[in-house]
């Protein structure tokens, strides 16, 4: 896949997710926001809280190798690796239907700030769409981003973008099924 296709892919699935938050969450009462799932599971905010806690480890490391990279913008082909592949395939609500347990530092408690949570997943995903229009000038298959479960495993960024952007999607969904 060429890296201006992919990476304008991305952009638009970040910006659907922040009109997502903006319209059913921004506005919605604290105690929607925080009723949990009928199901048993996360409430509104609790589904946010996790997807900031990947946000905190992923977003400064993509900044931080992005601005050690050099400037490649003739760098267009990306290929990705058979761990990007499974990585963003199991994630993936469409093809990755099995449940996950999160990792402990990524279960979030049941009393928060539901407005907070909002307002920092809003900026993270302001964050991330800078990200991605950084990335359009860099060889993405080159820089490598530590996984948060493995940090001697490393995805490209290209992979470690479709990752984040595919999990936040798989915990929107999940979201909005508590409306």
């Amino acid at each position: 896949m060429d890296k201006i296709s992919l990476l304008n892919q991305l952009e638009n699935q970040v910006e659907n997710h922040l009109q997502q938050v903006l319209f059913k969450f921004q506005n919605a009462s604290n105690e929607n926001l925080l009723k949990p799932s009928n199901t048993g599971g996360w409430s509104i905010a609790q589904c946010l809280e996790h997807l900031n806690t990947y946000g905190n480890y992923y977003l400064p490391l993509f900044e931080k190798e992005i601005a050690k990279s050099p400037d490649k913008p003739e760098a267009n082909y990306i290929k990705s690796s058979w761990l990007g592949r499974k990585s963003i395939e199991s994630m993936n609500p469409e093809t990755g239907k099995k449940k996950f347990k999160a990792l402990k530092n990524h279960i979030p408690v049941a009393n928060l700030e539901a407005q907070a949570v909002i307002a920092e997943f809003l900026n993270q995903q302001e964050q991330l769409l800078q990200i991605i229009r950084l990335a359009q000038s860099k060889d993405i298959q080159q820089i490598k981003i530590p996984i948060s479960i493995a940090k001697f495993l490393k995805l490209n960024l290209g992979d470690a973008l479709q990752f984040l952007i595919v999990h936040n999607e798989r915990h929107i969904q999940q979201a909005n099924l508590n409306l």
